[in-house]
């Protein structure tokens, strides 16, 4: 390449070989646009969590004691396994379970198989806990963050017996559980079926009879054995022994005990066919339901499955199921997923209209589509090679695609515009032109496209879950500038060198309207028939897109060119020469340094709110009700009724109603026990949780609220419920956008005394309380001293001389309250268990139960032999901890609490700091913040790092691309001046400044900025080496000041136009996410709608960013005009003062 007439061979090549470029294109459409119809469409990335689960079983074991023989010895294996970040336990009644997180680089099958080994090492020693004759296993899995809330809720209704609803639910969890994108299904509401053989201990104590008499007598009666077979008339036939009951009241003939004649079953109890005990309840809107809670498998998509579901019900209703049974799917996340995602895409839609709009304005309609054509065509490219990474259509993938519409035509507008000046003012043609043009800008837009993606680089490196969901925005935005660059170079190139032309080609009145008649022919044809109506209202667009062009939008476009564009052209011309005139261009560097102190002095005396992740309008409102450790089950479901009272109070107010109808709440579901756990509490703990109780109220799409705030809604309950109902915990929470971060407000305690934690944590939670906090909701102890218990000491002297073994007092006690299965009853296919326990009379009565004998046959002399538990043991009610937590092995106990609706989580914890200055705990307990805080101040110093590391990367490429340092610096200054703009912009209107977004949407920024800076510094050394070139002078002599002036301000004006542009095109791809201004583009071809309405989640999630961008780059397009010009025209005179030195 000469600098006279600069080619790039890959363009010119493009140029040269049209027809397989024309393939090319074809090919790449085509199969970006079968990248988006299969897709799968999900809100959020699926997030690969290297989070391994040890969950262990012993029953009967208090927490001290699970704590002693189970978690210990695990974590001490545990704590040496590779790449281990963090290991998390809770040691509670019967179960332990261990939580280890691992560094992200390794694969979750390498991080269980690791972990399975080392718990392999623990079960294989001697001291081991055995539980039934055989050693406890502890199972291992997977922890996933979809797994972590249920995909959908179906809710059963109807006037129908217990027992066929229970069939209908367990239809439904079969045909459901054989989808392959579902995990499982939990049937809430309703209890399975047993055999209750309840025995009356006097009866039994009278004929001296045991559970072990009973057991076994059912365990041998109730069978059925197979007795081989045996060759009979020359036919072999199987022998078969039928002794299992057909009906439960069978088994109240068995005979139990024949030492003093005949005792049949139904002499010591009664037997029933019942429902087992209660542990879960669940109603919908107060009306009791039939719950079946479907829990999606990590990665799989959640549309297919809730459309497979929907197929499976409608069947089920159809053919299965009677007519009076209400079947109702409530809390479907694929709808939320489904309008979030077309909601983002409407954003991307109104995103091109508006920029297609601006190019028309700037470059006229020919030129406008020569730029144009790069959106879809990048865009269907960067989905095409998504797809092939095995990408979703989700909200990061979606943004990221708004965020690069702006961005992706920044490299067709140089091309086009250079190529169309190279025509209009030095007479070239076509070919020519575009040969020549691309060469010019060629290495420009590389190095400027390398510098956009370096800048997103060191966010590869983002560790965390956090990192693990916000990667796929710069890898999104990554693939799309990559191929911008591609269709910049080989596409736009061909296309411009066969159908530029420079003037525009007028479309007559009688052509116009000939192709309106064709087009309106077929619009009305597919507007007739539903589903084809959107292509129809497509056509009649784009006629009338063709009519308001030539009689209104050409001729406006014309004036902006004509008039507008020439005035501004020579405005700036001018007002550059006054700029690099004199002092001047040090008094506007100066300036604009002043001005990064000054909105820096400013952003100190009036401080913005400081969030981590922006505040969102939930979707889901979730009312967690705790009780005291030990509440039953009915207790916590009657007090649960009121409670839901109060909140509907607040739902049905009439500002949220329309003629009965409820505009803001979409559907609600209460749960009592069994699912009723809180996630980030629960550390994948299971098990019955009969004093606790969960309200979750969904919201309507943010459309149909009608300008009303959820969130008020939350503050509301939350105003509703409180001091309401003492001695219960109630804590109004939210599902969060994004992944998890823990509470807001999350201190740990960590000591070596448990008992001390607890009371040091009770202590600080009292003080906290009395300093009245403002925006605290309700502080919380993650584990208390306060479960209920009766300890049986045993003498075992006495017992000993009686010859009873302790382990019979207790399992004779067991088999007194749980019992102890005998044997299954069959039933229509199903296998029912065969319980014995005492009575319900007698199984809470405790004089009852440690006044019945032990009864059993003495060894030495094979009488039996009736001792009474009461002479062998001594009994006192206690108190102990219903859980034991560790972090990286300390004793550790955390007070807790989300924040109150309207209130920041940084101010309140820094209240929070503050109240605690000179507070002094217990000897040997300490204290740090986690949770949110703590996730915030390391995800803070993270992005500071990229932002610094991006920033390297930026100057490397670019002293690559000038062999300069003076020219990376300057592009440089100008990054970091921009964020005046991004500064004064959050200050003067008032905007909270979000860790998260207004972080990336810096680092984004300073990717941004460089684009235009590079092509205008390029651009200026490429006419001072044309110059140096037509003076017959040496690439390293300096032009004299006076030439370099006017080359500078040349240099200027022939970019000004392109610069405006890309600043321009930037700014209004991101308006309408920014603004939050929604116009649904599917419901207005298809059904004439448009449901025009501004806010969502969406501009809640990423307006932080969009403004960020908008603030920067709109203060940096003054600093890429006039103060980068300056500041080389400095630099240059410096120079030049050096060498005359």
């Amino acid at each position: 390449m000469n600098v006279k007439n600069k080619e790039f061979f890959l363009s010119s090549w493009a140029i040269n070989n049209k027809t397989i470029i024309y393939v090319i294109m074809v090919l790449f459409l085509l199969s970006g646009i079968t990248a988006y119809k299969t897709m799968p469409r999900e809100l959020f990335p699926e997030v690969n969590s290297t989070n391994i689960f040890v969950t262990t079983i012993f029953p009967g074991n208090t927490a001290e004691e699970i704590e002693k023989l189970i978690t210990d010895p695990l974590e001490e294996e545990l704590r040496g396994v590779k790449d281990l970040n963090e290991i998390k336990s809770s040691s509670s009644e019967g179960i332990s379970v261990i939580s280890i997180e691992f560094d992200d680089d390794i694969t979750t099958e390498l991080a269980r198989q690791r972990t399975k080994d080392l718990v392999d090492n623990v079960i294989v020693k001697a001291d081991w806990p055995i539980y039934n004759n055989a050693k406890i296993d502890p199972s291992i899995f997977e922890f996933d963050v979809a797994e972590r809330y249920p995909v959908l809720n179906i809710s059963m209704v109807g006037d129908f017996p217990v027992e066929d609803f229970k069939n209908y639910a367990e239809y439904l969890e079969k045909r459901i559980e054989q989808l392959p994108q579902i995990k499982t299904v939990e049937i809430r509401g309703i209890q399975t079926f047993e055999v209750e053989v309840a025995v009356d201990p006097y009866r039994m104590a009278a004929s001296r009879t045991s559970f072990k008499n009973i057991i076994d007598a059912i365990s041998a009666e109730n069978i059925t054995i197979s007795a081989g077979s045996l060759i009979t008339d020359g036919q072999r036939r199987n022998l078969k022994v039928i002794g299992e009951v057909n009906d439960p009241e069978k088994l109240r003939k068995f005979i139990v005990n024949r030492d003093n004649g005949p005792v049949y079953l139904e002499d010591v109890a009664k037997v029933s066919f019942r429902e087992k005990e209660a542990t879960s309840f669940t109603r919908s809107f107060e009306e009791k339901t039939v719950m079946l809670e479907v829990i999606k498998r990590g990665g799989e998509n959640a549309i297919f499955a809730s459309n497979s579901i929907q197929e499976i019900i409608s069947e089920a209703q159809e053919k299965v199921f009677p007519k009076s049974l209400q079947v109702i799917i409530q809390n479907d996340q694929s709808d939320y997923t489904i309008n979030a995602v077309n909601d983002l895409m409407n954003n991307l839609i109104f995103g091109i209209i508006l920029v297609v709009t601006v190019l028309t304005f700037f470059l006229g309609l020919r030129n406008a589509l020569f730029v144009g054509f790069a959106i879809p065509m990048s865009m269907f490219m960067s989905l095409m090679i998504l797809s092939y990474f095995g990408f979703t259509l989700n909200r990061m993938v979606l943004f990221g695609l708004v965020m690069g519409l702006g961005l992706l035509v920044d490299n067709g507008i140089v091309v086009v515009e250079n190529i169309y000046r190279l025509m209009a003012k030095e007479g070239m043609s076509r070919i020519q032109a575009a040969k020549a043009g691309v060469g010019e800008v060629a290495m420009p837009i590389i190095v400027s496209t390398a510098t956009t993606i370096a800048a997103f680089i060191p966010l590869g490196g983002w560790p965390g879950m956090i990192g693990e969901f916000m990667i796929y925005f710069p890898i999104t935005l990554s693939a799309i500038l990559g191929s911008s660059l591609i269709v910049a170079i080989f596409f736009n190139s061909m296309l411009v060198s066969s159908f530029m032309d420079l003037s525009e080609k007028e479309i007559s009145r009688r052509n116009l309207i000939r192709m309106t008649y064709i087009l309106g022919g077929f619009a009305l044809v597919f507007v007739i028939f539903k589903d084809t109506r959107a292509i129809g209202s497509l056509l009649i667009f784009i006629c009338g897109l063709f009519w308001l062009y030539k009689y209104l939008i050409k001729e406006l476009a014309l004036n902006f060119q004509n008039t507008f564009l020439v005035k501004l052209e020579n405005l700036y011309d001018r007002f550059l020469k006054y700029a690099l005139s004199g002092i001047k261009p040090y008094l506007f560097l100066g300036g604009t340094v002043l001005m990064l102190f000054f909105s820096l002095l400013l952003l100190n005396i009036f401080p913005p709110i400081v969030e981590f992740f922006p505040d969102n309008e939930p979707r889901q409102i979730l009312v967690y009700v705790e009780y005291p450790e030990g509440t039953d089950i009915n207790k916590t479901n009657s007090t649960s009724i009121l409670i839901e009272d109060e909140i509907y109070k607040v739902v049905n107010d009439d500002k949220y109603l329309d003629s009965g109808y409820n505009f803001m709440i979409e559907s609600s579901i209460a749960q009592v026990g069994e699912g009723a756990g809180n996630p980030l509490t629960a550390a994948g703990g299971t098990g019955e949780i009969p004093h606790k109780a969960l309200i979750t109220l969904t919201a309507r799409e943010f459309k149909y609220r009608r300008g009303l705030s959820s969130e008020d809604l939350r503050k509301d309950i939350q105003v509703q419920l409180l001091e309401k109902f003492p001695g219960i915990a109630i804590s109004v929470e939210k599902t969060q956008e994004g992944p998890p971060t823990g509470y807001p407000v999350n201190i740990e305690l960590y000591g070596e005394d448990y008992g001390e934690l607890v009371e040091s944590a009770i202590s600080m939670r009292n003080f906290l309380n009395e300093e009245n906090i403002e925006g605290i909701e309700q502080l919380k102890i993650n584990v208390t001293k306060s479960k209920p218990g009766i300890e049986f000491l045993v003498d075992r002297e006495k017992a000993g001389e009686l010859g009873i073994p302790t382990g019979l007092v207790g399992q004779t006690l067991r088999n007194s309250i749980i019992g102890t299965k005998a044997g299954v009853y069959k039933e229509k296919g199903e296998d029912y268990d065969i319980n014995v326990r005492f009575s319900e009379e007698y199984k809470n009565d405790i004089n009852a139960l440690i006044n019945q004998n032990i009864v059993f046959k003495d060894q030495s002399n094979g009488k039996i032999k009736e001792i009474p538990i009461a002479s062998v043991v001594d009994k006192k009610n206690t108190t102990s901890f219903n859980a034991i937590k560790h972090i990286d092995l300390e004793r550790v106990v955390t007070l807790y609490s989300s924040i109150l609706a309207g209130s920041n989580a940084q101010q309140v914890v820094n209240n929070i700091i503050i109240a605690l200055t000179g507070y002094e705990t217990s000897e040997g307990v300490n204290y740090r913040f986690t949770g949110e805080i703590e996730e915030q101040a390391e995800n803070q110093s993270f992005l500071s790092r990229a932002l610094i590391t991006a920033l390297g990367f930026i100057v490397l490429l670019l002293v690559f691309q000038f062999s300069s340092i003076s020219k990376p610096m300057i592009v440089l200054i100008s990054i970091i001046l921009s964020f005046t703009g991004v500064l004064l912009g959050i200050v003067i209107f008032n905007m909270k400044f979000s860790i998260l977004m207004t972080m990336l949407g810096i680092i984004s920024l300073a990717g941004v900025i460089v684009n235009n800076a590079v092509v205008l510094l390029d651009y200026t050394q490429l006419l001072f080496d044309r110059k140096k070139l037509d003076l017959n002078l040496s690439k390293n002599t300096l032009l004299d000041k006076e030439t370099a002036f006017i080359l500078v301000v040349q240099a200027g004006g022939a970019r000004l136009k392109p610069v405006l542009l890309t600043a321009i095109t930037t700014i209004f791809g991101l308006i309408p996410l920014a603004t939050g201004l929604n116009i649904d583009f599917f419901s207005l071809f298809g059904s004439w709608d448009p449901n025009i309405y501004f806010g969502g989640d969406n501009v809640i999630f990423w307006g932080p960013l969009a403004w960020t961008v908008i603030f920067g780059l709109s203060f940096a397009t003054f600093l890429t005009l006039i103060v980068v010009p300056s500041i080389y025209y400095i630099v240059h005179c410096l120079k030049l003062k050096l060498k005359n030195i």
